[in-house]
């Protein structure tokens, strides 16, 4: 069980890596609009948390 638990933490961790790096180059690409986007990236953030919360309490 534990090493099933580990596979789903890495793989959320390599997502969560992932979307920031994607972010960080959206954020790049766009900067003429940087308020809307920033918003939407600490929205995306704070979804992504909750994703990781919800899923570390179904494991407990």
């Amino acid at each position: 069980m534990s090493n099933s638990v580990m596979s789903v933490v890495k793989g959320v961790t390599f997502g969560v890596v992932a979307g920031m790096a994607a972010g960080y180059v959206g954020t790049k690409m766009l900067s003429a609009n940087k308020k809307s986007m920033k918003k939407k990236a600490n929205r995306a953030l704070r979804e992504m948390g909750n994703m990781i919360d919800t899923a570390s309490y179904m494991f407990k």
